[in-house]
């Protein structure tokens, strides 16, 4: 491992000589101390990588060694270094946050393992801090539509110039390459006032459709006992997204293309139209001439909605964006289970430029967290069955997301429901990687 800076603390003095030795001659740089006060007074100008403390010294407790540590740094580890007697107290400061304890006399082994271990993860927790630091800084078009490759390049170039227009967009590109996300994009840079709704047309039932768009009068149909906004009047002053647009029935595209081209809309079962001002981002999976021949999407709405295009290209189109991607999702993910992104196995970076990713981005992000969770196989090889602990962890996830959506992310009301204190449901929804809000709404 690369050098590393050990702050000792020990008041015995050839003990002390014999271990600043040693970390030496592996080639760390150590600065000694007989005793606690000038150890902590010497920090400002010497930042260890790891300190090692005796537990008991002519001044200090080691405990109170360690608070101060801590509340200066707490990613710096603490070895404490105990004597048979101590072993009590130096589990309280394993609770107190310290990285081990040593019990005294110990090997060079012993004290290099310790080295070696406590250094590795301050390095790890100085990359999550430095990564996490990046995220929250991060601003930007980059941020939002990722990927350095030159077709993602042209991608956020053109999104750019239409982002602050009025004009219609139509996205086309292969399951999970991101079209929603840079339909947000679209909406986030136009400077609009108004929200963003988006609307998979695929996922409504026929039957609902009109009501969900367009909006109802009380009484315009049975079971109508209330009037109703429809998404495109919600969605005045915003954008409107419009996903799998194809799938919406061909009257409901006739109605459509009316209300692009008058911008009004006119409820259910109401006399008088609304004016509404809206954006509209239309997104494709497939190619929309071929849907046009096919019948699927009408002619004069696809010249409509295709006044600009963005077409984002397969994840296997753009190879060079994959492992960077991969990492930036491992981070991601690392931060959001609090676990360590620990170095990526040797052999993985061939195998993921070799998989296909017909699952495009979203694929390799869910890649990416089940690495970080230990659950991944190399991409391309079959997962292995998932074990009794990982099957019931997934119900509970699935009952738990289930629940907050039905309460719209409210964690009391869905505590009463499932019958459990708050504190407990926020340490589930900890323990799985549910954040409180990760039920409501729908993306």
């Amino acid at each position: 491992m690369e050098p590393a800076r050990v702050l000792l603390i020990e008041d015995d003095e050839p003990f002390r000589q014999g271990l600043r030795s040693t970390l030496a001659l592996a080639g760390h740089r150590v600065a000694d101390h007989a005793a606690a006060r000038p150890a902590l007074a010497a920090l400002p100008t010497f930042v260890p990588d790891l300190i090692l403390a005796d537990l008991r010294l002519p001044d200090l407790d080691g405990l109170e060694v360690l608070q101060h540590v801590k509340q200066l740094d707490s990613s710096v580890p603490v070895v404490v270094m105990t004597a048979h007697g101590d072993i009590e107290t130096a589990v309280r400061a394993i609770q107190l946050g310290a990285f081990d304890f040593v019990e005294k006399p110990f090997g060079r082994d012993r004290l290099l393992m310790l080295v070696t271990r406590a250094v590795a993860q301050r390095r790890l927790e100085q990359e999550n801090r430095r990564l996490r630091q990046g995220l929250s800084a991060q601003t930007g078009l980059a941020a939002v539509v990722v990927g350095d490759s030159p077709p993602m390049q042209r991608v956020r170039e053109l999104l750019l110039q239409v982002a602050a227009t009025p004009v219609e967009v139509l996205v086309v590109g292969e399951t999970g390459s991101g079209k929603e996300r840079v339909a947000r994009a679209l909406h986030d840079f136009s400077g609009r006032s108004g929200p963003f709704v988006a609307i998979n047309c695929a996922a409504l039932p026929e039957a609902l459709m009109e009501s969900e768009l367009f909006g109802h009068e009380r009484g315009a149909f049975t079971g109508a006992s209330s009037t109703r906004t429809g998404r495109i009047e919600f969605a005045h002053k915003g954008t409107l997204f419009l996903d799998e647009v194809e799938a919406m029935p061909a009257s409901l595209q006739a109605k459509l293309l009316r209300v692009l081209q008058e911008r009004e809309v006119q409820r259910l079962g109401a006399n008088r139209v609304q004016a509404v001002d809206i954006r509209v981002v239309a997104a494709s999976n497939q190619d929309p001439a071929a849907l046009v021949a096919a019948g699927q999407l009408r002619a004069d709405l696809f010249y409509r909605l295709d006044t600009v295009r963005l077409h984002l290209p397969p994840l296997r189109e753009r190879p060079g964006d994959i492992l960077p991607l991969f990492e930036y999702f491992r981070h991601i993910a690392a931060l959001r289970f609090d676990r360590e992104a620990a170095p990526l196995p040797p052999e993985w970076p061939d195998a993921l430029l070799a998989h296909r990713w017909p699952g495009n981005v979203r694929e390799l992000r869910a890649a990416a967290e089940r690495q970080v969770l230990g659950l991944a196989p190399l991409p391309g090889t079959p997962s292995p069955a998932p074990g009794l602990e990982a099957t019931l962890a997934a119900v509970e996830a699935q009952l738990l997301a289930d629940c907050l959506r039905r309460h719209q992310g409210r964690v009391g009301e869905a505590s009463l429901e499932l019958g459990i204190s708050q504190a407990t449901l926020y340490r589930k929804l900890k323990r799985l990687g549910l954040e409180p809000g990760s039920g409501a709404g729908s993306g």
